[in-house]
């Protein structure tokens, strides 16, 4: 995947996942800022933190649990270990942070 087939596929899956915490009932904040970096903020003040590097042409989410990489393959955005999907992954991990459900999907 070259570079701009990266920054479309990364800007609409991160513009998704800004409509998706727009549309749940969860008690959190989030922002997304120029750069492509969206922070989540939960009531406990932690945070999860999505944002694209361009380099790996991934996306990395930062949560209380660890690190994750994803990257697009076959049409979707996969954990490079587990193959876990993105949207699927921060629905379990910020359910996790936030302590009640979040759907993201």
């Amino acid at each position: 995947m070259d570079e701009g087939e990266f920054e479309r596929l990364a800007t609409a899956m991160l513009n998704r996942i800004e409509a998706a915490l727009e549309a749940c009932d969860a008690d959190l904040d989030f922002e997304l800022a120029a750069g492509g970096v969206l922070e989540i903020e939960f009531a406990d003040g932690t945070k999860i933190i999505v944002n694209r590097h361009g380099a790996a042409r991934e996306i990395w989410v930062a949560a209380r649990s660890g690190g994750f990489h994803f990257r697009h393959v076959d049409g979707l955005w996969r954990d490079t270990r587990s193959g876990e999907e993105l949207l699927a992954a921060l629905t379990r991990l910020a359910s996790a942070q936030a302590g009640a459900p979040v759907d993201l999907s």
